[in-house]
């Protein structure tokens, strides 16, 4: 049974590492759940603290991705219009059937949102750039976090790994 749970704990963990990038899997928790299936076999010692502190980190980071576009687009000059764009854009390119709609969205969505306040096309492209840079920022987060993820799960699968098989 430990092979079995170490294996799904890995799978886990890839998808998660997967889901850093694309946008529609959501990339920590995905990899935090990797790390669950390799403390609740019978070989690991269960450690309740290290497994709440990392479903924090992987649920802030989570919770994170959604709100940094946002923040970008206010950082670069964006109003409220542009980060209520940028959230609806967000939200239309993960369910609109259009390749890299996740990223077009929110840079989109931000200048649709800063023209819509009056804003000139200069002000809401840059809008728009802080959008997209907040973008590339949650992604970098949580790729960072699968990663470290991925090597909490092998250092201590290596240092059991004699009484999983």
């Amino acid at each position: 049974m430990d092979i079995f749970l170490t294996i799904i704990g890995f799978a886990f963990i890839l998808l998660g590492l997967v889901g850093s990038i694309l946008p529609i899997l959501p990339g920590p928790p995905l990899s935090w759940i990797g790390l669950l299936f390799l403390f609740i076999t019978d070989a690991v010692p269960n450690d309740t603290s290290f497994l709440i502190i990392t479903l924090i980190v992987a649920l802030s980071i989570f919770a994170l991705d959604y709100i940094i576009p946002a923040i970008g687009t206010k950082r670069f000059g964006g109003s409220r219009s542009g980060m209520i764009g940028t959230t609806l854009g967000l939200i239309i390119g993960l369910i609109a059937p259009i390749p890299f709609g996740i990223i077009i969205g929110p840079f989109v969505g931000a200048y649709l949102g800063e023209l819509s306040n009056k804003a000139d096309s200069k002000t809401a492209l840059k809008a728009a750039f802080g959008s997209f840079l907040g973008f590339v920022t949650g992604t970098f987060l949580k790729f960072i976090v699968a990663v470290v993820y991925m090597g909490f799960f092998i250092s201590t699968f290596w240092e059991f790994k004699h009484l999983i098989f």
